[in-house]
């Protein structure tokens, strides 16, 4: 699921008691800055050590000369939330992070007001590596889509199917949206999946919010891989080239294409982007059906509204 950034805008950003709690337990001297939300009550915070704010006379992301200590990012998602498990997926962390570069996972908890899932940072060069959703990446939308694109070719690359043992193939996808009556939610009938063009361990939610940059631009990491598992390398396409155009602008997906390695497809990219349209609709509506999130406040003070 896309996420909708916070913290690096104007708008100040409160973070959940729940959140804080969590982090005073697992990172009790860390400063806690938000990062992002989504619509779904998830909740992404960065847990800095005082040592490692960054040097506001530098340029962002660069580090303090006294930087010391890993910081850490930490997602909390409530029960009844539409986001992937995050026990599931610190699974695929662990399992896909011992051939490609993705966070290590330091904790994963589950309480009576949700779930947790810890994890370092992903750093170059002593920076920590950044969404492409910033607004700088989006001034230079023509390297951070290439750069998108050859950090989704890399994954399916490095990752092996023979010994992944998560599925997330259209069939089965198609079977979860039957068995919840909710495939008419997309408008058009999905209809049989396309052949398979090559089956890859996807991302499963390859979209420019959860892919990392450097400091020049160049592909660091992923983040968010709940939905990770082997598939159709075109799930991941599909959605990856249209996040692009969604988020810098027209005229970007030859590039991803280009620094993929791939022609255009258009059947197969129709369809995937209506599996995900699909699946979409049916989160949003599980929101709906949901009264409004609200953060559970563990010191007894009520409940706080989502953040804004």
């Amino acid at each position: 699921m896309s996420s909708t950034l916070v913290g690096i805008s104007p708008t100040p950003v409160e973070v959940p008691p729940v959140v804080h709690n969590l982090a005073g337990r697992l990172r009790p001297v860390a400063t806690v800055v938000p990062v992002w939300r989504n619509e779904y009550g998830g909740f992404t915070a960065r847990l800095e050590d005082s040592a490692r704010l960054e040097d506001r006379t530098n340029a962002p992301g660069r580090t303090t000369p006294r930087a010391a200590g890993r910081s850490s990012y930490l997602k909390w998602v409530p029960h009844g939330s539409a986001c992937p498990d995050p026990f599931a997926e610190a699974d695929r962390l662990v399992w896909a992070g011992s051939f490609a570069p993705l966070p290590r996972v330091l904790d994963v908890g589950r309480n009576r007001y949700g779930s947790w899932l810890l994890t370092e940072a992903v750093e170059r060069d002593g920076a920590i590596a950044t969404s492409a959703i910033e607004p700088r990446w989006r001034s230079l939308a023509k390297r951070s889509a290439i750069a998108i694109g050859l950090g989704l070719r890399q994954l399916h690359d490095l990752l092996p199917v023979d010994t992944c043992s998560f599925v997330r193939t259209a069939e089965l996808r198609v079977a979860a949206l039957t068995r919840s009556a909710a495939v008419a939610l997309c408008g058009t009938p999905l209809g049989d999946p396309p052949s398979v063009d090559r089956l890859v361990v996807c991302h499963g939610d390859a979209t420019v919010p959860n892919t990392l940059l450097d400091r020049a631009g160049r592909f660091v990491a992923h983040v968010d891989v709940g939905d990770l598992g082997v598939a159709d390398r075109w799930s991941d396409i599909a959605v990856t080239t249209r996040s692009v155009t969604r988020r810098y602008g027209p005229g970007l997906e030859p590039l991803v294409l280009a620094a993929y390695g791939v022609a255009p497809d258009p059947v197969r990219t129709r369809y995937y982007r209506a599996l995900w349209d699909a699946e979409e609709a049916v989160r949003v509506r599980r929101v709906a059906q949901r009264a409004e999130p609200r953060y559970p406040d563990p010191n007894g003070r009520g409940h706080l509204r989502r953040a804004s």
